[in-house]
């Protein structure tokens, strides 16, 4: 974990859900996935979408050329925790992270992107299709 990570959850923890910086007034919530090869917790701050009763977070690494560490943890353990921040306070729960594909996939996409556009920016600087996942909650 970055120590930039680590800032942000911390402030995550320490102000009921509410940060600053480049996440503020979006909603934002922690993903704790098992690593692929090491077994350890990993802890991810990330944006999410909601809709439908169902989470969704974009595994956009910023439009590099590969996915993030934390999209391979969950495709080995789609076992998740979630800490949500929500406007009563911080939410956790377990769900299970599962990759949405297809044109369901490309429909998500388009409505985050409308909401959060910069995700259409890095769409367009990377070759590989953005993924998708849905976090259903267990």
């Amino acid at each position: 974990m970055t120590s930039w990570n680590d800032g942000i959850i911390e402030e995550f923890h320490g102000n009921n859900g509410k940060v600053g910086g480049r996440f503020e007034g979006a909603p934002l919530l922690l993903l704790t996935t098992t690593g692929a090869k090491s077994g350890q917790a990993r802890i991810a701050p990330m944006r999410y979408f909601a809709k439908d009763g169902t989470d969704y977070v974009i595994a956009s690494k910023g439009g590099a050329p590969t996915n993030p560490d934390w999209y391979h943890n969950l495709l080995a353990h789609p076992r998740v925790h979630v800490e949500k921040a929500t406007d009563a306070g911080i939410e956790a729960f377990d769900a299970t992270a599962e990759p949405v594909a297809g044109d369901e996939r490309d429909r998500l996409f388009a409505w985050m992107v409308e909401q959060a556009p910069g995700f259409g920016e890095y769409q367009e600087k990377t070759s590989r299709v953005i993924p998708v996942v849905a976090l259903h909650r267990s």
